[in-house]
């Protein structure tokens, strides 16, 4: 994990990750939660939590790597996690997982602050230690 003054992230990323995460639907946890994605290709996808009245929403990072997989990709670069306050608001379990998924040995996830400052960067292993991936179901993957 790295502090925060050796964590860089563009201005337009910030931006990003603020405008999502405050068109974030949780009338229920009023818990708002953005993620910007950078893909293999460069590309940015974002997302942000939406929440249903049967308590299954959806997390921003789902959201972000729907746009990712939708648009043909299925690599993750980098991914930007943002809360709502000045605390670590880091990937759900599952969404650990689903990051997992379509990680390389150097996907970096980068949790911000309310405001957008960096508050902690982590590389997949150390988000997951000693993951479950595609490639123990001996199917091709980013990280096997």
């Amino acid at each position: 994990m790295s502090t925060t003054s050796q964590i860089d992230v563009p201005e337009e990323i910030r931006k990003a990750a603020l405008a999502v995460r405050d068109n974030a639907y949780v009338p229920y946890s009023d818990h708002p939660v953005g993620a910007v994605l950078i893909s293999e290709s460069g590309r940015t996808y974002a997302g942000c939590n939406v929440e249903s009245a049967n308590y299954k929403g959806l997390c921003a990072e789902a959201s972000a790597i729907a746009g990712l997989v939708s648009s043909g990709e299925r690599q993750i670069r980098r991914i930007y996690v943002i809360g709502p306050g000045e605390h670590l608001c880091t990937p759900c379990g599952d969404c650990r997982q689903r990051i997992r998924e379509f990680a390389t040995f150097d996907t970096e996830i980068i949790v911000l602050d309310g405001d957008g400052a960096p508050l902690k960067r982590y590389t997949m292993d150390e988000l997951l230690p000693d993951s479950f991936g595609p490639e123990n179901l001996n199917k091709k993957s980013g990280m096997g």
